[in-house]
């Protein structure tokens, strides 16, 4: 009797393994969602939608994007990490994906624990506008004039641990300089106050502050990436600008929950890889300032997340921003 229970012990315990093979091996049978924690329009929601086609195509099963926006995407993120790690409901994320564990109290999620990387989608940088009338006519001068008036200037941004807050107080550490944070509920209105003189300056996506640049409504000192903007081709990097090393580009990808099994990253990784090469679509990114690019592997894509977080960690550290 014994004997036969040990036998049916080793028999029900290979069944883990070998349904779990079955089930990534036919994968996808089904619609997969990407989710997306943000209100439809951004930059994360277009890309997203853009490459669900394409995504579907190679999968051979429908992708479907659905927006659940709130909290500054906690929602969304918190519901990802609570669904089955069965590669069937994705995550499109962004830089504050990493940094909102920083600066929220409770953010209620984990980027290196809750979730595994899949891919990267796109890289976008951004660039440091100010208001046509400021007196500073470069990066140099703005340094000098900063230095001159510490904590005077005054930069605006979408919100406390956005993308453009980080971008400045980055600059401010390695420029050795201190500007005032004016923080908006949105980009929209931070960027109406930029041009109408309101606030000095901020740093904002290429795509958003070109059309303002070419229109003589904002003049473009730098862009944030180590090589210029195919769309601002005569305006330098803020490393060849003056501040040397300086980099910070805003990221986009997909990751899944926890415990997703490789063989499923690995399947979704190559199908967003070969959806991000064609020709067409990637061209058509790069006008908008957008460049589509996938990571070598899920693991490399887990690595950047880790990198991101550990270094807008610091960042927050160094520049007091406190947990809300």
């Amino acid at each position: 009797m014994r004997l036969a229970r040990i036998l049916l012990s080793v028999v029900l315990s290979g069944c883990g393994p070998v349904a779990l093979a079955q089930s990534t091996a036919d994968y996808p049978h089904r619609a997969i969602r990407i989710i997306v924690p943000v209100a439809a329009g951004g930059n994360v929601d277009l890309v997203a939608r853009t490459l669900a086609d394409p995504i579907s195509k190679n999968l051979g099963q429908p992708v479907l994007v659905e927006n659940r926006a709130g909290a500054s995407s906690l929602v969304g993120t918190q519901f990802v990490a609570k669904s089955a790690p069965d590669g069937y409901t994705l995550l499109a994320v962004a830089n504050t994906f990493a940094t909102v564990p920083s600066i929220v109290a409770n953010p209620g999620y984990d980027p290196l624990t809750d979730f595994a990387g899949v891919t990267l989608t796109c890289l976008v940088p951004q660039v440091l506008v100010v208001n046509p009338a400021f007196p500073a006519q470069s990066v140099k001068e703005l340094v000098a004039l900063a230095k001159s008036q510490p904590g005077k200037i005054s930069y605006a941004s979408s919100g406390n641990g956005s993308t453009g807050h980080m971008a400045a107080e980055l600059f401010n550490r390695q420029a050795g300089v201190t500007m005032l944070h004016v923080p908006y509920k949105g980009n929209s209105q931070a960027l109406i106050d930029v041009i109408s003189g309101q606030v000095a300056m901020m740093y904002d996506q290429v795509s958003t502050s070109t059309p303002h640049v070419r229109a003589g409504k904002l003049r473009a000192l730098a862009v944030t990436s180590l090589k210029r903007s195919p769309l601002l081709p005569d305006v330098p990097t803020v490393d060849e600008a003056g501040v040397p090393g300086y980099e910070d580009i805003t990221f986009n990808g997909l990751v899944a929950p926890a415990g997703t099994p490789r063989d499923i990253l690995l399947r979704l990784n190559r199908a967003v890889a070969e959806a991000v090469r064609a020709p067409d679509l990637y061209n058509r990114f790069i006008e908008r300032g957008v460049e589509l690019k996938a990571s070598a592997s899920p693991e490399e894509f887990t690595g950047h997340i880790r990198a991101e977080f550990e270094k807008k960690g610091r960042l927050a550290r160094e520049a007091g921003i406190k947990p809300e």
